[in-house]
């Protein structure tokens, strides 16, 4: 008999992959945004710590609407690949619009000079948050789906997913128990 995969494992690594990669990315990709010229160090904080949590948010949403829309019960053993692709496309997808209505629309952030472009539907987005939601999405599905069968996923030190194991009973039936660390 096979492990059943721990889908809250694979939730648990999925999130924390997501708020540690993405703290990093939106603060290495600052200098992209004119917020790094003009801002206090106060704003410039504000700034990363608020876009983490909205790609925190969007990230939650994008798994939700993969998981509704072609998820299994046994996710993420079945059905893994359309649920990456989906989560990862609502992403790219909520970016895009995103960044049209803070750039074009509201005129909330503006792009610097070193911000590369990527022309999508008639305006130029920045490369930068595209690659984002291709790499961070696809770094912690993968995370999530080691972590759903009990392998050390955590992107930070000293955090790992709890193994499970299948111990045989004298009866010859299995019964599942938490490994000791």
């Amino acid at each position: 008999m096979t492990t059943p995969a721990n889908w809250l494992s694979a939730l648990r690594a999925y999130l924390l992959t997501v708020a540690a990669a993405d703290l990093a990315w939106e603060a290495a990709h600052l200098p992209l945004y004119t917020l790094w010229r003009t801002g206090t160090a106060g704003e410039k904080l504000f700034a990363v710590v608020h876009c983490t949590l909205g790609d925190l948010l969007i990230a939650l949403a994008s798994l939700v609407l993969g998981l509704v829309l072609a998820g299994h019960r046994d996710w993420p053993v079945r059905r893994f690949g359309a649920v990456a692709a989906l989560t990862i496309a609502f992403g790219l997808g909520y970016t895009a619009f995103s960044e049209w209505l803070n750039i074009v629309v509201r005129e909330s952030w503006a792009y610097s000079e070193l911000m590369p472009v990527v022309p999508v539907f008639g305006f130029d987005v920045g490369a930068s948050p595209l690659l984002q939601w291709l790499v961070v999405p696809a770094l912690a599905l993968r995370l999530a789906r080691r972590a759903a069968h009990g392998r050390q996923t955590s992107p930070l030190p000293g955090i790992r997913a709890e193994p499970v194991s299948q111990k045989r009973r004298t009866d010859g039936r299995e019964t599942r128990c938490t490994e000791s660390t």
